[in-house]
Order: C-alpha cells, then sequence, then structure tokens
C-alpha cells in the first residue's frame, strides 16, 4: 500500500518506504542522520518479562542491520481494559525496559490503548554516520552470506501454543530472542560488507529476497549450513507450522527453488517467521572468513550460509 503513495523529494531522506530495507534514515548534517523504526507484536512466550525482553531485542535490531546505533525508543502498548493484570503490563515494561537499558537506549515515553488482545513494542530511533549506511540492496556478486542467529523461534513458538514445546526448546529459542544485535553490528562495521537486513517475519528466504531483488542479484544458500535452534527440526517434521510461514511460503515461493535432496522440515524452517532473528550480511568473498570468525566469539551462531552471484534464474537456489 505504500507503493502508491507520491514519491518523496525531501532530499534528507536517505532511506524511505520505497525499499525494503529495516528502517528509515533521514539526514541532519554531512555526518549525522537519524534511524528510525517502529515494531509491535502479540506475546509469544509465557512469561512477561521476557516478553518485554523480546519485543525490545526485536524493535532495536531493524536499527542494528542499517549499522546505526539506538539512542531512544517510545514504549507501544496494547492492554485490555481492567485493573485485574496490571502486574502482567508491569513486568512486561520492566523487561522491555531492562534489555533498552543493555542497548544503551533510553526509553523517554510512549503511548497506551485499550485492547483485548495484549500488544507491545518500540518506536526506536537511532543514529548512524551518512556515509556508512548498511542497506538491503547493495549486495554484491562474489560476496558471502554470513547469518549470525540459528534459526526456528516461529515453529518453537507455535509448538509451545499447542503444549508441545520442551522446556528446554523454549529456554533456547527465548535465549536467543533475547540478545541483541548490536555487538554484531559493531564487528561487521570494521569488515567489507555490502549490505545488510535482519531476519525477522519474513523469515530468512523472504528477507534474501528483498536483498536478492534489491540489489538486483541472485543468492545461492547452503542449506546444510544453516543452523537450527534445539528442536525445530523434530517440531518442523510434526507440522507446528505458524500461518505466517505458509504466507511466506506462498508469497514468495515461486522465486525458490531447491534442490531435490532438501528435506521439507528445513524447506519449512527457511520460510519460517523469525521474532528478533539475527542478522544477514552480504560481505566481500575476502572478508568473509574473518568476520565469521569474530561473531563466533561473540554469538551463539554465525555461519557462512551461501553466496551472492549474477542476476539469474531462480532468484534464490538453495541447495
Amino acid at each position: 500500500m505504500l507503493a502508491k503513495l507520491p514519491k518523496q523529494s525531501d532530499r534528507n531522506v536517505l532511506v524511505g518506504f520505497d525499499t525494503n530495507d529495516d528502517a528509515g534514515v533521514y539526514q541532519l548534517s554531512p555526518e549525522l542522520a537519524l534511524v528510525q523504526t517502529v515494531d509491535f507484536f502479540t506475546p509469544i512466550v509465557d512469561d512477561p518479562y521476557t516478553f518485554g525482553q523480546i519485543a525490545a531485542a526485536n524493535a532495536l535490531s531493524d536499527v542494528y542491520a542499517m549499522g546505526g546505533r539506538p539512542i531512544s525508543a517510545l514504549s507501544i502498548v496494547g492492554f485490555p481494559n481492567q485493573e485485574e493484570g496490571l502486574e502482567i503490563l508491569e513486568l512486561i515494561l520492566q523487561g522491555g525496559h531492562a534489555k533498552m537499558q543493555e542497548a544503551g537506549c533510553a526509553v523517554i515515553g510512549g503511548h497506551s490503548i485499550g485492547d483485548e488482545e495484549i500488544k507491545f513494542g518500540y518506536a526506536v530511533t537511532g543514529l548512524v554516520h551518512p556515509h556508512r549506511i548498511l542497506t538491503n540492496s547493495a549486495a554484491r556478486p562474489g560476496d558471502r552470506l554470513v547469518l549470525t542467529k540459528r534459526l526456528g523461534t516461529g515453529i518453537i513458538s507455535t509448538a509451545l501454543k499447542k503444549g508441545q514445546a520442551s522446556q528446554a526448546a523454549v529456554n533456547a529459542a527465548s535465549e536467543s530472542m533475547c540478545a541483541l544485535n548490536r555487538a554484531a553490528s559493531e564487528v561487521a562495521l570494521q569488515f567489507e560488507v555490502h549490505s545488510a537486513t535482519d531476519i525477522t517475519g519474513f523469515g530468512l528466504l523472504g528477507h534474501a529476497r528483498e536483498m536478492a531483488v534489491g540489489s538486483k542479484v541472485s543468492l545461492v544458500i547452503d542449506s546444510s549450513k544453516v543452523e537450527f535452534l534445539p528442536e525445530a527440526i523434530e517440531y518442523s517434521r510434526g507440522g507446528f507450522l505458524p500461518g505466517g510461514l505458509k504466507r511466506n511460503m506462498d508469497f514468495i515461493g515461486s522465486c525458490i527453488e531447491f534442490a531435490s535432496h532438501v528435506p521439507q522440515e528445513v524447506r519449512n524452517l527457511l520460510f519460517d517467521p523469525q521474532t528478533s532473528g539475527g542478522l544477514l550480511f552480504s560481505v566481500a568473498a575476502q572478508d568473509a572468513a574473518r568476520l565469521r570468525a569474530a561473531l563466533q566469539t561473540l554469538t551463539t551462531s554465525a555461519q557462512t550460509i551461501g553466496e551472492v552471484v549474477e542476476k539469474t534464474h531462480p532468484l534464490i537456489l538453495v541447495r
């Protein structure tokens, strides 16, 4: 729908809604620009404090994906109009605030509305140098693709809703979703990273597609190199598939080609919508190994999962 709006003529808008980037960027001076984003959603875990942390980490991630540093945030709350249960809201806010403090991002206000369904998130503002912005539309043929978190949060959350997820799987997914992408973003800026995006609701393949389309290239992904959260493969095989996974598959499936040996449970996970997922970097081949090594000292997962090639058919090949 945004594509139908008139094109903006403000020369200070460096990144706007006419691309599929993770956040907007507005230039203030030759050496300073604002990064702005907003994200909120319904609970995906049972513990309210953990939900608040996840919502904060998820909202912050868009700024990190652009190579920015978050500085302030406004909370967004939808909560039932009733006195009972306010302790749940308090825990959600506490969890979010704790994660924002960890990020060095000040919560300076917010807005709440009455809603039958709980919703929580943040509008986040960050800073970035205008010449150091990471976008999802600058990948180059020959680049390697490096992913910084394991996949499977959507499928594990669905298994949890069905009462079938083990506590170990939930704990691993929660830990991953609570982890900030700050360190990965800061490390990436030390290498020749051409393009970046965070992996959220469109899943790995959906966000990879946006990178390929925006950069006018094709991607080859090695499914054997992609890491998954504990028990995610089993839950995928068991059919605990979120609605967003199926929508992703319907929307972008026609531009993806799978090698025959890639099993369906793995294909599902590559479409799985992630909450507070990792960053996907398109990095110059000569820097890929060093970037991966640097990331592995900071995160639980950092794998080279594929490469960028000249635009061809299919848009994305998964082998």
